[in-house]
């Protein structure tokens, strides 16, 4: 019970990463907040732990601030307080620098960066009264690294890692530790048609130095760890998951 009684918003929780974090937590003993703008997706996993009265659901689009607002109103008229924000939620891109164009850039950077500037700077008020708190941000190795055709993506998962560390600087005084952690290639919904492409799984599987590839789950533990008070001396740091991918 690493998490027992710590109340946790994870957004993108319906499916992937963000689910196998949420159920993770709710393993570990957290009160957990899930949020989703797939509405669907959240009554699916609702369903799959009815009875759990540990488990909370609420649609939300992390780019829109009234939504935050109204995500932690809710968290804190429920548990009076907020221990950990996990920042899960984000779309891919797969065009390259010529390839997009502005509308294309707009959305992911809203939806990566901006999505995740607003979840800390709206949890970081509440944690603030508290003096303590924790706040994972999922940036991907493509915030470290680059690759072709993924300009956008590449940039807004960048721009989080920087975020990080800026917010890590400016919280560390209320015990407030800000943490990005980086996966690799993990097999979710968003990525399953490059593993269902042979000769995408074959360039995947070449570029990750372990024999495996990465399952939501593997992230999730990353996760629980920087969420937990074993991290307690632990901030702005990068967490890699990625297989041995860029330590080559």
């Amino acid at each position: 019970m690493r998490l027992h009684n710590k109340v946790a918003i994870i957004t993108g929780a319906g499916n992937g990463q963000g689910l196998a974090e949420a159920e993770l937590f709710l393993q570990e003993g957290a009160k957990v907040v899930a949020t989703d703008i797939n509405g669907e997706a959240l009554e699916l996993l609702k369903k799959r732990h009815m009875g759990n009265d540990h488990l909370f659901v609420h649609k939300h689009d992390v780019s829109s601030e009234t939504e935050w607002d109204s995500v932690i109103q809710k968290v804190i008229q429920l548990f009076g307080r907020l221990d950990i924000l996990v920042n899960n939620a984000g779309i891919p891109s797969r065009s390259s620098v010529i390839q997009e164009d502005l509308e294309g850039w707009n959305k992911v950077m809203t939806i990566n960066a901006t999505g995740t500037f607003l979840g800390v700077r709206k949890c970081a008020e509440h944690m603030m009264k508290q003096r303590a708190g924790s706040i994972i941000n999922i940036s991907s190795v493509y915030g470290i690294i680059g690759e072709k055709g993924y300009v956008s993506y590449h940039a807004s998962k960048g721009a989080v890692r920087s975020l990080t560390k800026a917010a890590a600087m400016d919280l560390a005084e209320y015990n407030i530790r800000v943490n990005s952690v980086h996966p690799g290639m993990i097999e979710t919904e968003m990525t399953r048609d490059l593993f269902e492409d042979n000769e995408k799984a074959r360039w995947m599987k070449e570029v990750t130095p372990l024999p495996l590839l990465g399952k939501p789950k593997d992230v999730a533990y990353g996760v629980l760890y920087l969420a937990s008070d074993e991290a307690k001396f632990v901030t702005g740091c990068e967490l890699v998951i990625d297989g041995g991918w860029i330590a080559k």
